[in-house]
């Protein structure tokens, strides 16, 4: 990748997030009911906390449960949820020790279509249908995994020119464009 993401306002965290897809696959399961970028820095936190520079699915599926806890959980916290967060980032990175050998883009690599890619992070704990499409959208639009058929099987969070979601973010101007999407998405369920 040659433009380093922007999500968050902390240019070490951006840089992580750039260099590691594992840390944005972290990012993504973070990134339910706290702000986007307290979510993405997430990744960064977990690495500084383990005395790391990147992070790793192998160290992060070995650390002792209640010990990731405390990683989570030291002030300030990672998540507001950092038990339940904790958990589902260790299963995560067991998931993909076990099946992709700690090789998050093995996840991506090689796929033949987005509908592949969209059954194969459907598979990843902690992405229902929404998030995988979310994902499956960032990795298109902003890493360049743009298998046959990658927008649709994103469904609306695919398509070109607009700000639905963390996949159209590119700075602050576009991640207030997303927040005001989602209001008014939320405003126009409510009527």
């Amino acid at each position: 990748m040659s433009q380093t993401l922007w999500f968050t306002p902390d240019d070490d965290a951006n840089r992580l997030l750039t260099d590691s897809p594992l840390a944005v696959t972290i990012g993504m399961v973070l990134d339910q009911q706290v702000p986007m970028e307290w979510a993405f820095t997430g990744p960064y936190t977990i690495a500084r906390r383990m005395n790391a520079t990147d992070v790793v699915a192998a160290d992060i599926a070995e650390t002792d449960p209640d010990a990731f806890v405390a990683i989570m959980s030291q002030k300030p916290a990672v998540h507001r949820f950092p038990g339940s967060m904790a958990d589902r980032v260790q299963k995560l990175c067991r998931f993909l020790v076990d099946r992709y050998d700690g090789d998050v883009e093995a996840v991506w690599r090689d796929v033949d279509s987005g509908s592949e890619l969209l059954r194969r992070i459907g598979e990843l704990p902690g992405f229902g249908k929404q998030k995988s499409q979310v994902f499956l959208a960032l990795l298109g639009k902003r890493f360049g995994v743009t298998p046959p058929g990658w927008r649709e099987a994103a469904g609306p969070y695919g398509e070109a020119d607009v700000f639905r979601s963390i996949a159209d973010v590119t700075g602050p101007e576009a991640l207030e464009k997303v927040r005001s999407t989602k209001k008014a998405a939320k405003q126009k369920a409510k009527e």
